[in-house]
């Protein structure tokens, strides 16, 4: 399968190869990890946050631990997000991605196009939600966002295609704001 990845992180060059499984997680999972000592502490004892502001990372790494227990419980074929490349079927939609990317401050490096072979899902960005304390509202907002129904009102969803597995980096084109 051939895709488009905006590249973030840290530099990659044409030829490299990647491997994302549950043995060797991507980014989101370093960023979680990073927060799991509040998270523990919002765990055990949620009501001490209510009414507290909670980090963006806070709140991204709340999203994302609800997301991996639904999809492990309902979803297991899908790709982890934790372990996971998120990418693009088209140039355009990748560079759209880099632009947002860029704008919010995040070091854009190029758009890679990729070769994946591993498991796929596409979904739809704007199902993404921030976490909360409320463990129960997350795990309902992660059902939903793996359910990947159309939604209700006939809005198009905001494609976010995650691949796992072996990836070559075949091109990199070069971001320009």
């Amino acid at each position: 399968m051939i895709f488009y990845h905006v590249i973030s992180d840290a530099p990659k060059a044409a030829g490299q190869r990647l491997l994302l499984d549950e043995a060797h997680p991507n980014g989101v999972y370093r960023r979680v990890s990073a927060q799991m000592k509040i998270v523990k502490a919002i765990f055990a004892c949620p009501e001490a946050y209510h009414g507290r502001q909670l980090s963006h990372e806070v709140k991204v790494a709340l999203r994302e631990l609800a997301l991996e227990r639904v999809r492990k419980q309902s979803y297991p074929r899908y790709p982890s997000r934790l372990a996971a490349l998120y990418v693009s079927s088209t140039m355009e939609e990748a560079q759209r991605w880099a632009v947002y990317f860029a704008g919010l401050g995040r070091p854009v490096y190029g758009v890679a196009r990729i070769k994946a072979d591993g498991n796929c899902f596409i979904g739809d960005a704007s199902k993404c939600f921030d976490g909360t304390v409320e463990e129960s509202q997350n795990l309902k907002m992660a059902e939903i966002y793996w359910h990947n129904a159309p939604h209700p009102d006939g809005r198009e969803p905001i494609p976010e295609i995650l691949v796992d597995g072996e990836i070559l980096i075949e091109d990199i084109i070069p971001f320009r704001a």
